[in-house]
């Protein structure tokens, strides 16, 4: 029988609310590797995890709703929480690239994806951009808008309908779920700024929606310089 290990949930060893979601993440992983939890495999639910983890259980919900959002877990009300079909979570392998990587990387990366997106993104590729969209406008807090901010890019990953593409994605929500990226976009994120980013990311899916390349790769460039800006300076 195969056990999951137990996680170290000391004050040393968590000390936010990001740190706690971190060791959730985790902890499900390790499951899914040793082989506890397959595609479809039930997984623990919120109130198990809050006591696992000696956490509140709107941070477990938090969490598992961008698990949900990442398309790495279901959730359906009286049955529980499920490992999605594919086993969706990224491997961690990359998990210590550092913010300024990762951003370098979407530069370079996200804008040519509009070619791929305008030529083979569907009506339900745009149905799903626009949930995302609506749900990250209506986010009561910060941590709403990032849960569907970041599923609005494994979105638009999704439309190329690449494989390679979609995995250069999970990697990058592998990364942006790291505490160092966290914690910069908490010191950085006003209100103001994210009503700009919303205002950008409508941007994109309307010249994407306009099967607009041109268009749509220019909008991606502006809205991942405008980030880089407000997280680095430059």
């Amino acid at each position: 029988m195969t056990t999951i290990r137990r996680p170290d949930t000391s004050p040393a060893r968590r000390n936010s609310k990001r740190d706690g979601a971190q060791e959730i993440r985790a902890f499900l992983l390790d499951a899914v590797v040793q082989g506890a939890v397959g595609p479809r495999g039930k997984l623990p639910t919120e109130r198990e995890l809050a006591t696992r983890f000696a956490l509140p259980r709107n941070t477990v919900r938090k969490t598992l709703a961008q698990l949900e959002a990442e398309g790495a877990i279901t959730r359906h009300v009286g049955r529980g929480t499920f490992l999605a079909d594919t086993g969706g979570f990224p491997a961690d392998s990359i998990t210590h690239t550092s913010p300024a990587e990762l951003m370098e990387a979407r530069m370079r990366l996200e804008p040519a994806m509009a070619e791929l997106i305008v030529t083979n993104a569907t009506p339900a590729d745009f149905e799903r951009m626009e949930t995302c969209l609506d749900r990250a406008e209506r986010g009561a807090t910060l941590d709403d808008f990032e849960v569907w901010d970041a599923a609005l890019h494994q979105a638009l990953a999704a439309a190329t309908h690449n494989r390679f593409v979609t995995r250069v994605f999970d990697m990058a929500t592998a990364v942006r779920h790291q505490t160092e990226w966290g914690k910069l976009k908490d010191r950085v994120v006003t209100p103001e700024r994210r009503l700009k980013y919303q205002a950008e990311h409508r941007a994109i899916v309307a010249a994407l929606k306009a099967r607009d390349a041109e268009l749509a790769r220019a909008a991606m460039l502006a809205h991942l310089q405008h980030a880089r800006r407000n997280l680095f300076g430059f």
